[in-house]
């Protein structure tokens, strides 16, 4: 893919934004919309309905029959926006739960995540970034009804309240918010809304049916895959089997033989054949038999991937990380070890294959997908059809997963291009297989350890030397900083809580080929492994009990000791297990939140490994869904444990082996332990969760399988071979 696409305008600049809209339309509705700033100043303003000056960020819309709709910016993709971001304007502005619905927002530059600086949805950020601004909507609206009673009434606002969507008043009278929105469009919107005390909430905390669920039941919900047109040709594209592969040839005669195909176009990521229906385009795209010529790729293995990242580790220079004197502590050290830890290339095996609807119309488009990154994709999309930035149109559609792969948009690119090219609406299908094996994984990466424990075995020094693809440089819209560390190939690593005295951390780029890209939890994924099953071994090497050793490393780590004794208490740590069963333990910060998780595991004969139950302790901070929570962490679970079990992309000859779920499973239903989440009250500010609860899956389970055979399992997906007992 062209990634300098990635890079677009980003639109309007700051001092465009608007805060809030109210309409004064008699009768119209009330709409309250708001900006989501990059600093911490926050105005608010309102003006009558239908004023174009006013770029909203999201909306809050009450209408004369009482009903209440948030309208989300972010995308969703199971891990509960729909709900959530809801939950937070209707608890603020107290309106009643059963009254209030959800719209998915419009791709628009005035829908920007305030962490990103652009309408994006990824790195656990919605709760983080909507959690104050999403409140402050709903209590300015409130305050704004509250005024318009008052007004009405000719009272102080002062003694009017406010519950289940209408403003009561003395001796019991009361009106409904829908009753008001003519009367609070005209009110002065506050500036600084009064937020309620978390103790009085009666929405946000507490465990909430998710909106969303009734149209996925009864099949109303549109996904991607959905989205239709009259008159459109569906497009299955011969991918190109790597980043800069070219097709040497195909035989588009016998493509063009297939009835009901249309056309034969190649474009820059592979040759495409479009026709009136799925089946005749993907036998015309088998019919291609294309060759492709590979480039210096064309002898890409596990055997050079792992050299690669090997020599990357050996040549690590750039420091992410120096504390105290490591070298010299390793040289003294009362007991010394090492160990090399390696995982493989990960693809995102979302169950909805990717797909996009693009229609180049004259000097516009308009798009269908089920998109992560409306805000880059609307201008990467402009350029690639040759029209106006605010010419396109992209409708958001329910992503049926996403773990980070729908954030690329090779997959708009794609479909826009060849609408543009074939002067027709084009709905551009992925197979499963084009999804394997399409690119766009998690990169392979390799570290190399070294630590050193004093007599009386307390770890003394951690030295760790990264060999990793760049996310950042392959990203298209990041650059890796001027000290080389590229921060994704090291997170998890470098800013590791261990209370160990002399740590030294470097990163050193390798790059065997293949398109690396975000994956949940992105470097957490594999970071987490590397460190949870060292520390695990430096407790074997000083004949500690694992759980206790990281508690006393973590002793000035309040929330990462208390996820760690919570897993570790809620396990029963220490207590007997059934017989051939035997316990292990990670604990993890990633994307602001704290888990620990303790897995139980048994190895059969033939070194099967078994995970009989997981234990989850969370510390995200201030909750919003409990139900969301405790399910992403089971999800995040079913990630990482068949990323630990099956997960691996490989190459034979420059051409990756797996293409659907026979030879790149995913955990089955039979396999799955019994999961435990139990969430610790926490006042501090709200933390990711869609991401967290994958880092710790792996190492628990891996140290569990050392304490039931005294194998040390350093290469993932977990080696049975390795395991079978004698």
């Amino acid at each position: 893919m062209n990634t300098s696409l990635l890079n677009p305008n980003p639109g309007p600049d700051a001092s465009r934004r608007r805060f809030l809209k109210a309409s004064s339309t008699t009768g119209a509705a009330l709409v309250v919309s708001f900006a989501l700033p990059l600093g911490a100043s926050r105005v608010f303003a309102a003006t009558a309905a239908g004023n174009t000056g006013f770029t909203p960020n999201a909306f809050l819309r009450i209408t004369p029959d009482n009903r209440v709709t948030v309208v989300c910016g972010s995308s969703e993709m199971g891990q509960g926006v729909l709900t959530a971001i809801p939950m937070l304007v209707a608890e603020e502005l107290d309106a009643d739960w059963k009254l209030v619905s959800v719209e998915q927002a419009p791709s628009d530059t005035a829908y920007k995540n305030p962490l990103f600086g652009m309408q994006a949805t990824g790195g656990s950020t919605t709760i983080r970034a909507f959690y104050t601004p999403m409140r402050q909507a709903g209590a300015a609206a409130r305050e704004m009804l509250v005024a318009a009673a008052a007004a009405r009434w000719g009272v102080d606002a002062k003694s009017l309240k406010t519950q289940a969507s209408h403003v009561i008043g003395p001796k019991g009278k009361k009106l409904s918010y829908g009753a008001l929105v003519a009367d609070a469009a005209k009110q002065p919107v506050p500036a600084k809304p009064a937020l309620k005390n978390t103790e009085d909430f009666t929405i946000v905390g507490k465990p909430t049916r998710r909106l969303d669920t009734p149209g996925k039941i009864n099949g109303s919900t549109r996904f991607g895959l959905d989205a239709h047109v009259d008159g459109m040709l569906v497009a299955v594209m011969a991918r190109a089997p790597m980043q800069g592969a070219k097709p040497v040839k195909f035989d588009e005669a016998a493509a063009k033989a297939i009835k009901g195909v249309h056309s034969v176009i190649a474009i820059p990521d592979g040759v495409a054949v479009l026709a009136n229906g799925y089946y005749a385009a993907r036998q015309g795209r088998d019919a291609l038999k294309v060759q492709w010529d590979l480039g210096e790729n064309a002898d890409l293995s596990p055997a050079k991937v792992q050299k690669m990242l090997s020599d990357g580790a050996d040549k690590a220079s750039a420091v992410a990380k120096s504390l105290g004197d490591a070298t010299a502590a390793l040289g003294s050290g009362a007991t010394r070890l090492s160990a090399t830890y390696q995982v493989p290339y990960l693809a995102h095996a979302p169950m909805e294959p990717l797909n996009c609807l693009a229609w180049v119309k004259g000097d516009s488009v308009e798009v269908w997908a089920g998109t992560q990154s409306q805000g880059p994709a609307s201008g990467i999309i402009a350029k690639v059809a040759g029209v106006p930035p605010q010419n396109v149109k992209l409708n958001t559609m329910m992503l049926g997963g996403g773990f980070g792969r729908r954030f690329a948009p090779d997959f708009m690119i794609g479909a826009t291009l060849l609408s543009k090219l074939s002067g027709r609406p084009v709905k551009l299908m992925y197979t499963r297989e084009d999804d394997t094996a399409a690119g766009f994984y998690r990169p392979a990466s390799l570290v190399k350890f070294e630590g050193a424990l004093d007599a009386q075995g307390q770890p003394t020094a951690l030295k760790a030397l990264v060999g990793c693809p760049s996310i950042m440089a392959a990203s298209g819209f990041m650059q890796i900083p001027p000290n080389g560390v590229d921060n994704f190939a090291v997170e998890g690593l470098a800013d590791q809580r261990y209370g160990i005295p002399n740590v030294h951390v470097a990163y050193g780029r390798a790059e065997p080929g293949p398109q690396v890209w975000f994956w949940r939890s992105v470097g957490h994924s594999q970071n987490a492994f590397f460190i949870e099953s060292f520390v695990d071994e430096m407790a074997a090497a000083a004949k500690a009990d694992p759980y206790e050793l990281r508690a006393k490393l973590l002793k000035d780590e309040p929330r990462m000791l208390g996820v760690l004794k919570a897993a570790a208490e809620k396990a029963g740590w220490g207590k007997p297990l059934p017989a051939g069963v035997h316990r292990g333990i990670a604990v993890a910060e990633s994307f602001g939140s704290f888990v620990a998780q303790v897995a139980e595991v048994s190895v059969a004969k033939d070194g099967t490994p078994k995970v009989h139950r997981v234990v989850a302790a969370v510390d995200c901070g201030a909750t919003v869904n409990p139900m969301t929570i405790e399910r992403q962490v089971e999800s995040a679970i079913v990630y990482g444990l068949s990323a630990a079990l099956y997960g691996q992309i490989t190459h034979k000859d420059g051409v990756v082996e797996q293409g659907n779920f026979h030879n790149y499973p995913v955990l089955r239903m039979s396999e799955m332990p019994k999961v435990e989440v139990h969430i610790l009250p926490s006042q501090e500010a709200p933390g990711g969760m869609g991401e967290p609860g994958t880092p710790p899956i792996a190492p628990a389970v891996c140290n569990a399988i050392f304490a039931a055979t005294g194998v040390r399992v350093r290469e993932l997906p977990i080696n049975t071979a390795a395991l079978v007992k004698t």
